[in-house]
């Protein structure tokens, strides 16, 4: 939760009047995490507090991987209760997707991915050893959701990039990401 990347982002889009609950889970099984990001989707939807009518999802790494697992989970109803799409979850943003472990291309981290149908935006490094361009690229043309890369220039798994702070680095990421909210937000009220 307190990866600098994503105190960057959430300070960014606060500071754009963007509201942002960021939490952490300690696990490092997705499936666990997945549960996580239900249960907050769940108390968002009926938080009195805020009177959400959708929210967008993102995550780092694996918490993207758990996003777009929970979002595929409730938009095909493969939970118990009768929670299907109902449009609650207008997006996804992937940070630094690990679309494969380091040195192991062949087994894809794709299946969430391919099912999902809402908007998805990729922040990813162009030498990311969990994420390579090409195969990135190639699992981005099958899916069946709006989607969009933005591909940080020579930037790892981690957006380090020889050369540039981590601050420069930040201020591209962030201002891709709000960008594409803003534009998915008054896609979805036309």
């Amino acid at each position: 939760m307190n990866f600098p990347h994503l105190v960057s982002l959430a300070a960014y889009l606060a500071s754009h009047g963007v509201l942002c609950l960021r939490f952490t889970c300690k696990g490092l099984n997705v499936a666990y995490r997945a549960k996580a990001f239900k249960a907050v989707v769940e108390y968002l939807k009926l938080c009195d507090d805020y009177k959400l009518s959708g929210v967008f999802l993102a995550g780092r790494s694996m918490g993207s991987r758990a996003a777009a697992s929970v979002i595929r989970q409730l938009s095909q109803g493969d939970d118990d209760d009768d929670d299907d799409d109902d449009g609650f979850i207008q997006g996804l943003v992937c940070l630094s997707y690990p679309l494969h472990q380091p040195k192991l291309q062949s087994k894809l981290r794709d299946e969430d991915l391919l099912l999902i149908t809402r908007p998805v935006l990729f922040v990813s490094g162009s030498a990311d050893e969990m994420c390579e361009k090409q195969l990135l690229e190639g699992v981005v043309s099958k899916m069946k959701a709006p989607k969009k890369i933005h591909w940080i220039d020579k930037a790892n798994h981690g957006m380090a990039v020889k050369g540039r702070t981590a601050d420069d680095v930040m201020e591209e990421v962030n201002a891709q990401v709000f960008s594409w909210l803003r534009e998915n937000v008054q896609l979805q009220q036309k």
